[in-house]
């Protein structure tokens, strides 16, 4: 990865992972149900961003 997307990752999308962490985490009967489909759309945004670019 380059700068701007290292920079990218580390001000945008890692804060934004970790709140809704915490705000799912306050839903205790769904919690879990949202920290999966969390989990989901950020492996499948990472293997889109992958394929895009392909590995570059």
């Amino acid at each position: 990865m380059n700068i701007p997307s290292l920079i990218f990752w580390s001000v945008f999308v890692l804060p934004l992972v970790a709140f809704l962490i915490w705000l799912m985490r306050q839903d205790k009967r769904k919690g879990v149900t949202g920290l999966i489909i969390l989990a989901i759309i950020v492996i499948a945004g990472i293997v889109w961003m992958y394929i895009k670019t392909g590995g570059k």
